[in-house]
């Protein structure tokens, strides 16, 4: 009841007519640390072995802590430079299970990352992401495509307190 993929699969994939797509889910049952293991070693067989993969798109929605993907303020994953995909023992917020995430350097690796953002209770954190300067206590602020872009989707209340400057 708590997979993402699960509400992508109900929600989404199964709407898409003809043949189901082909999804290499985490498969975050197998626990933290071998869920991570299974999926880097799915990436670096599909992607190669160098470096991060170069995903087309990565789509993530933002926590009102700043956290995106399973990326907390305070946690060692924000610091993880080697390694594609790390386990999360314990989130930073609610619900608190043990979580898989891919790292910094896969999400900013990605031709185009895109974050989905609603309501006003997301509005400081879309400030705090978007509106300033990198922040680890903010990881959305951590993102910052090398070779891609970012866009940014938000509803009028999750935009609330973000400044944008007019050319």
């Amino acid at each position: 009841e708590r997979s993402n993929y699960g509400l992508v699969r109900a929600c989404l994939l199964e709407e898409i007519p003809g043949p189901a797509p082909v999804v290499h889910r985490i498969r975050g049952e197998l626990g933290p640390a071998e869920g991570a293991a299974d999926y880097e070693a799915l990436l670096r067989h599909s992607f190669g072995e160098d470096g991060p993969p170069y995903l087309d798109l990565l789509l993530l929605g933002l926590g009102s802590d700043g956290h995106c993907a399973s990326l907390f303020p305070g946690q060692p994953a924000l610091e993880e430079t080697e390694r594609l995909v790390v386990g999360v023992p314990e989130a930073g917020l609610e619900p608190f299970v043990p979580r898989v995430t891919m790292t910094l350097p896969v999400i900013n690796a990605a031709r185009e990352v895109a974050f989905l953002v609603s309501g006003a209770g997301k509005a400081e954190a879309v400030a705090r992401a978007f509106g300033g300067t990198p922040d680890p206590d903010t990881p959305a602020s951590l993102v910052v495509p090398v070779r891609g872009t970012l866009t940014v989707l938000l509803d009028p209340a999750a935009a609330e307190r973000l400044e944008v400057a007019h050319s």
